[in-house]
């Protein structure tokens, strides 16, 4: 594979890609390639009329993009990356750059300009190398950039296609509404270059830039260009175990046009060599005395990570500055009812972390606390990290017993909560959670597919029906039935929304037990993965028989592992030791297969779950 000689290298390295398109996420996954998802808040208003191509537009959105992330992460969550790639794709006609249609009537006009001429498909990417300079802790980058084109031809498109493929959904989140990939590739009929360029990501030209950056030509065959603007960051050592004459850090130089040169700086022989030859402070360092790695060290902070926000939340610390906007220490101990010692230190923590801000010894929230921490935010978080405080916390407390027996420690978790199982306050709580998760999730997880030709949707173990209000805002025309236990249905009403909508009903009923309420589609969010075999096998035995071959279906929202097993999400809320199991996208595919569902397709959406559509055929 062509990434393979470079994979070794990026080991231990934290990659990020900055975006959250799903597409640009399995491309790059399938090539082998393991890397964070830490999507760009970057707004793309970049004036065109600026730049003498489309092109060029392209790759100044993408390295803005990238950039972006690479200073959040590093000022905001302390965590400086190694690698971020970010990437942008375009659709042009005559030059002309086509965004996202607004409303069906664009996507028409879009799509009708389209018919019958060729266009292009530009993705500009930028690979963005960071370093953390030692002493001011000063983010250093080292920017690769480049682009990619192909030449898409559609057919000639009749009135009766364009508005079928319209009214399909699939155009109003892509650039020049379509995807080429899915319902799409009925319009085209020829493509010119890289196919997954117009995916979404030109994965060739990427892979040739990687190995490019890690094993680069002989230094003979390449020209020197001196530009004192970019300072030098050496983001790797070593880079290459095959061409010793270049393996120092690469400069990136910004030449003519804005196009970049990738030029093999220059280098002794000591600082070509590995630790064991450095010198630091004039004395020879033994691979012994190598610093910490980063990740250990991350590792080893992370739990204290946690809690401090944990703590925060539960003393709703986010709250009180809310309210007041900036507080000092002493005010906010005042009001949380706790020492003035303790607060400060707690304070001082969440400005390291990037919860808050702190001015001339004033605390106030930063956006990422006014958005997700503080209570009644619309995208808050707060009450599922109570749930995690409260509960979960307990499972890892007392981690290496649950290994040893190969189940939570009934002690500290599953007696301690089967004593209050009843309380309605710990439902309440329990029911908070998973509706501030499925909020947070709900959007992601109702566009993964196309929805719109299933009329009447059953959401088995719905909770308070967050997803079932997101579907209907969706696809006007849905109607939903929130199918869940009495104690659950009877508790809902402080989270139905202010406006209600009357295509969402609830029904009581234990989908394990009970005759399955008629409807076309039926969905499980995060059911599966919490389920014994026996269970499992079961409620998907009475789904089968309820999907009909072709005309009904069934929505999973799970986290899906990777197929090698080593992104750590699902793999860590495998350790609770629940009698279920988390699962791949194979895994999955066989499960269902297993049960008549021979049609499978599985989205990762970036977000906290993802997303499984499968049907009988």
């Amino acid at each position: 594979m062509l990434l393979n000689p470079v994979i070794s290298k990026l080991a231990g390295k934290r990659v990020v890609l900055a975006s959250a398109s799903p597409r640009r996420q399995d491309i790059l996954s399938n090539v082998g390639l393991r890397f964070e998802v830490v999507p760009s808040w970057f707004k793309e208003t970049l004036d065109k009329s600026l730049f003498g191509a489309p092109h060029e537009y392209a790759v100044e959105t993408a390295k803005q993009k990238a950039l972006e992330v690479a200073r959040r992460m590093h000022v905001k969550h302390l965590k400086t990356p190694d690698i971020v790639i970010g990437a942008d794709t375009i659709v042009t006609l005559e030059d002309a750059i086509l965004e996202k249609p607004l409303d069906k009537q664009d996507a028409y006009n879009m799509l009708s300009r389209l018919s019958g001429k060729e266009h292009s498909v530009f993705t500009g990417v930028a690979i963005v190398h960071c370093r953390s300079q030692d002493g001011n802790n000063k983010l250093e980058t080292d920017i690769i950039d480049f682009y990619e084109e192909t030449k898409v031809k559609f057919a000639n498109l009749s009135e009766d296609l364009l508005w079928e493929y319209i009214d399909s959904g699939e155009p109003m989140d892509k650039a020049g509404g379509y995807g080429i990939q899915s319902l799409g590739g009925m319009l085209v009929e020829s493509v010119h270059g890289d196919f997954l360029n117009v995916v979404g990501f030109p994965l060739n030209h990427f892979c040739k830039k990687l190995v490019e950056l890690y094993y680069p030509p002989p230094k003979q065959a390449i020209q020197r260009v001196k530009h004192d603007s970019i300072p030098y960051v050496e983001s790797f050592e070593n880079l290459s175990d095959v061409e010793k004459d270049c393996s120092s850090p690469s400069k990136t130089l910004e030449g003519k046009k804005g196009l970049k040169k990738f030029v093999c700086s220059s280098s002794s022989s000591a600082s070509s060599l590995p630790y064991t030859t450095a010198l630091q402070n004039g004395i020879k360092e033994s691979p012994r005395q190598k610093q910490l790695p980063l990740k250990i060290n991350e590792l080893l902070d992370g739990f204290k990570e946690s809690k401090t926000l944990f703590a925060a939340s539960k003393l709703k610390v986010f709250d009180k500055l809310k309210d007041k906007g900036a507080l000092k220490a002493m005010e906010i101990a005042e009001k949380i009812n706790a020492s003035v010692h303790g607060t400060e230190r707690l304070l001082d923590a969440c400005v390291a972390l990037g919860l808050l801000e702190k001015t001339h010894q004033v605390y106030s929230n930063t956006e990422l606390a006014d958005t997700y921490l503080v209570t009644d935010s619309e995208l808050s978080i707060h009450a599922y990290i109570l749930h995690l405080n409260d509960h979960l916390w307990s499972h890892f407390t007392h981690l290496e017993s649950a290994v040893v027996e190969g189940k939570s420690h009934p002690k500290n978790t599953c007696e301690k909560m089967s004593e209050n199982l009843h309380g309605s306050e710990v439902k309440e709580r329990f029911m908070r959670a998973m509706h501030c998760m499925l909020k947070i999730t709900a959007r992601d997880i109702a566009t993964a597919f196309d929805l719109s030709k299933y009329p009447s949707v059953c959401d088995l173990g719905g909770c308070t029906g967050a997803l079932a209000h997101e579907l209907v805002q969706i696809y006007p025309e849905m109607r939903v039935n929130v199918f869940d236990l009495p104690e659950v249905i009877k508790n809902i009403s402080p989270f139905q929304p202010a406006k209600l909508s009357s295509h969402v009903t609830f029904t009581s009923g234990n989908f394990l037990e009970d005759a399955l309420p008629e409807a076309d589609l039926y969905i499980l969010s995060r059911v599966l993965h919490d389920l014994p075999d026996a269970k499992l096998n079961h409620i998907l035995k009475k789904l089968s028989v309820a999907c009909c071959p072709g005309r009904k279906a069934l929505l999973i929202a799970e986290i899906v592992l990777d197929e090698d097993k080593k992104e750590p999400r699902a793999l860590l809320q495998a350790l609770s030791m629940s009698d279920g199991k988390q699962r791949s996208g194979t895994e999955y595919k066989k499960l269902l297969g297993s049960h008549g569902f021979n049609s499978v397709e599985i989205k990762k959406t970036g977000n906290l779950l993802d997303a499984i559509l499968a049907i009988k055929r």
